[in-house]
């Protein structure tokens, strides 16, 4: 369990999604854990994000108020937040990665920090057998990133501030046809939506943690394993343009709001440099130190 003391999870039920609190490994209905504590009306984990900083005082308080009548026997999580707002993708943002894909010895000052989107409703699911293959890839790959959720509104925010902007974190996977992504054909080379923006694409989980919960997030270990060999092992210190720098970046692009995601980026490993791609049937783990491990199963396309 994270410092904090608590996070937050979405789970299925037999009548539907129940967001519930996390505390000691155990999972408390969060609509009712909060009313006890004089914040009632709460049943969705994203609908906390309209008031963050009071949202956070109550969840700090009924965690350490829990109840065993609130506790919650649950099928499978799914994502925590049904459903994020926008969701924003740091693209080449690891040095050992960008050296993967091509480019070693690459220097932050010849970098520029960009963005691709994922469609947040159809391309977030949680664990379990969940992720589909895009139709007619052959060339499915993965990639573990760490999802920074913002919490407070964030319009052309300084570096120095930008963290302040952000209420917790999740594991994230960034599934990626390479195939459809690349189109050398024509004049602009690459198609981010048709490699990137496919449903079932972005899953999310296993837990929301709380942004004290982390005392550094360019310090944090993440893994990643197919059918329990590990592809993925870096540090989110090697990062090329660090959380605090991409939530500036994108903040004077577009305004950011509460329940808006940035998945930053990812280290090397993946597939596509070595020709080794997904299969229906494999079981993709990613692990983050400090969150948690999401686990998804690939299923055939549909």
């Amino acid at each position: 369990m994270a410092h904090a003391g608590w996070a937050l999870t979405t789970v299925e039920v037999a009548s539907g999604p129940v967001a519930c609190l996390e505390v000691e490994g155990k999972l408390y209905a969060l609509e009712s854990s909060l009313a006890r504590v004089g914040f009632p009306g709460q049943a969705s984990v994203i609908g906390l994000f309209a008031d963050w900083g009071r949202a956070e005082g109550a969840l700090a308080i009924a965690a350490a108020e829990v109840d065993p009548a609130d506790l919650v026997t649950a099928s499978r999580r799914l994502a925590p937040l049904l459903y994020p707002g926008k969701i924003l993708c740091a693209g080449a943002n690891y040095f050992d990665h960008l050296a993967e894909m091509g480019m070693p010895g690459a220097k932050k000052e010849e970098q520029r920090l960009f963005f691709f989107m994922k469609p947040p409703r159809n391309a977030v699911v949680g664990e379990g057998a969940t992720v589909r293959m895009p139709i007619g890839t052959e060339k499915f790959d993965w990639e573990i990133e760490l999802a920074a959720v913002i919490g407070k509104t964030a319009r052309n925010v300084s570096v120095e501030t930008a963290l302040s902007h952000v209420a917790g974190y999740t594991v994230a996977i960034d599934f990626s046809a390479r195939d459809h992504n690349r189109a050398p054909e024509t004049f602009y080379k690459l198609d981010w939506v048709a490699g990137k923006a496919n449903d079932t694409c972005c899953p999310l989980g296993p837990r929301f943690v709380p942004a004290s919960a982390i005392a550094d997030p360019q310090n944090l270990g993440l893994k990643l394993a197919v059918n329990g060999e590990v592809k993925q092992d870096g540090r989110s210190s090697d990062m090329i343009f660090s959380l605090a720098e991409q939530i500036a970046t994108a903040s004077r692009i577009m305004t950011l709001d509460p329940g808006d995601l940035i998945l930053t980026g990812t280290p090397a490993g993946v597939g596509v440099p070595k020709g080794t791609f997904l299969s229906i049937g494999d079981t993709v783990d990613a692990e983050i130190e400090g969150v948690g491990k999401l686990s998804v199963v690939i299923q055939a396309a549909a």
